[in-house]
């Protein structure tokens, strides 16, 4: 008689059949932590962005909707498509303001970034002393408004310091604020007191990512500081001399609190930037379109030459290598 064998029913191992019921298991806890981090991110940025939309977007967009407008906030903006741009380009106020700026920004930028580059090689190159680094930054510490009066005090044509020492010198008393030739380079030379400082800590920073073998390399072979300046600093500080020098163009075309509180446009409008022509069409004479017209023209300018200096200077990459 034969017996009919019946195999028994397969079987997954036991480490098998454990792994097959909680294999999915840690990708569904790696998506819940996932989905719990960017909702942990979400709330860490949301106050950023909240501050973005409200601050920044929003008043922009609305800008650029009133500059298509008549607005006085007395009666509701009326649409007069392009006008305000063709006022704003038969304005000789509006050009000359403009003409001002740039020899503002010319002067201050200049000046600035020179000595800021210089304070910054000594300090890497002589000192690293954190006491003298919070010397060089204190003048920033100062606001505009009160550097501005500071030295409206300090360069007063009959009681000023600064005119006391030229007396002394027996030289003629300068109106350094009320003369049309001298009043823009002083406003000038008075933001790069105060800003050169912060400028110079971050070349200073920049500075410190230049590696040390390079010089003492150049040194060996008989290379002067001046040659190491311009064959090894100048290369390697590009980038972080590029965005240095987008930041504070951008600051030096907005330069407005110093004129306010020093000459407020004078004398007969040598210091009348553009800033402050806004301001007065807007807040003085109540034409918000106009102003507008203006604030937008300016953001075209100053996106311009932030997007040529950042291809010309090829601030996106280094020579570090």
């Amino acid at each position: 008689m034969t017996i009919a064998s019946s195999s028994p029913p397969s079987r997954l191992p036991l480490g098998s059949a454990r792994e097959a019921r909680t294999g999915p298991r840690p990708n569904r806890a790696r998506a819940r932590e996932s989905g719990g981090d960017g909702r942990l991110a979400a709330l860490f940025l949301a106050p950023a962005l909240l501050g973005f939309v409200v601050f920044l977007l929003w008043p922009t967009l609305r800008g650029v909707y009133l500059s298509f407008t008549r607005f006085n906030l007395l009666t509701p903006a009326e649409w007069v498509g392009l006008d305000n741009y063709v006022r704003m380009v038969n304005d000789p106020i509006f050009w000359d303001s403009l003409t001002v700026t740039v020899e503002y920004v010319v002067i201050n930028i200049g000046v600035q970034t020179a000595a800021a580059l210089a304070i910054a090689v000594l300090l890497q190159r002589l000192t690293q002393s954190a006491m003298l680094r919070g010397i060089v930054l204190t003048p920033y510490l100062m606001s505009n408004v009160v550097a501005g009066i500071v030295w409206l005090w300090l360069l007063d044509t009959q009681l000023g310091i600064g005119n006391e020492i030229v007396a002394a010198l027996g030289a003629d008393r300068i109106p350094f604020l009320a003369d049309e030739t001298w009043a823009i380079p002083t406003i000038a030379l008075i933001n790069v007191w105060r800003h050169v400082g912060y400028t110079a800590l971050l070349l200073f920073a920049g500075l410190q990512a230049i590696p040390n073998d390079m010089y003492e390399a150049a040194r060996v072979d008989g290379a002067s500081e001046w040659r190491m300046f311009r064959r090894i600093t100048l290369p390697l500080l590009r980038p972080v001399l590029a965005v240095v020098l987008i930041m504070t163009v951008i600051g030096s075309f907005q330069v407005f609190d110093t004129v306010t509180v020093t000459t407020a446009g004078g004398p007969a409008n040598a210091t009348n930037v553009l800033q402050y022509y806004i301001y007065g069409a807007a807040f003085g004479r109540f034409q918000f379109g106009y102003a507008s017209a203006m604030s937008v023209a300016l953001l075209v300018v100053l996106s311009a030459i932030t997007f040529l200096q950042y291809r010309l200077t090829r601030a996106g990459r280094s020579d570090l290598g």
